[in-house]
């Protein structure tokens, strides 16, 4: 299953990068950099995959919430606070919350979505989205890179002693969300 497994990144490494980087990407980005240390894909090859499918993915938000004003306010009732706050963060900080949106956790597709709802210039978004998608990607695969046999050892530690290290990856992971959880009510 391993070894199907890898095979399937090798053969599709770069379709399942720019996928994973529409949707979310830090995970992927680590992963291609990881496989660019070990020559399975090629450095500005995964650079440019990653940053082109970040690019497309907060493009498609921004234009989900420019000519979809309706089913977002229906649908997602629940984020009624993270859309109000990304409005007054776009508002208070201008084009640098486009540029540092793909870094904070839990408004990564909402303040897309929140300045597509605004009359923000569709063109600016588009080229400050653009930078930014090619700054984080480059930073990001970069690091994986260069820490990629540090990476491998921690995965190599934690396939050999998973009955450890789930314990407490499960607790570190409630915890985050916890923590998260607690941030976002207030």
């Amino acid at each position: 299953m391993e070894q199907t497994f890898i095979e399937w990144l090798r053969e599709y490494g770069y379709v399942i990068l720019f996928i994973w980087s529409m949707m979310e990407g830090e995970t992927g980005l680590v992963m291609a950099g990881v496989m660019v240390h070990t020559g399975d894909m090629e450095l500005f090859t995964a650079i440019t995959v990653a940053g082109l499918g970040g690019f497309a993915g907060d493009q498609l938000y921004f234009y989900i919430g420019r000519y979809n004003r309706k089913m977002i306010h229906s649908k997602l009732v629940s984020q009624r606070r993270k859309f109000a706050f990304a409005t007054l963060l776009l508002k208070r900080y201008g084009w640098m919350i486009i540029f540092i949106q793909r870094y904070m956790y839990g408004l990564r597709t909402v303040i897309p979505m929140a300045i597509g709802l605004t009359k923000y210039s569709s063109r600016t978004f588009a080229i400050i989205n653009l930078i930014s998608a090619f700054v984080w990607a480059s930073i990001t695969i970069v690091l994986a890179n260069i820490f990629g046999e540090e990476i491998l050892k921690v995965v190599h530690f934690a396939k050999e002693h998973w009955q450890f290290v789930l314990p407490i990856a499960i607790i570190m992971a409630i915890s985050v969300l916890y923590f998260f959880h607690l941030k976002t009510k207030k």
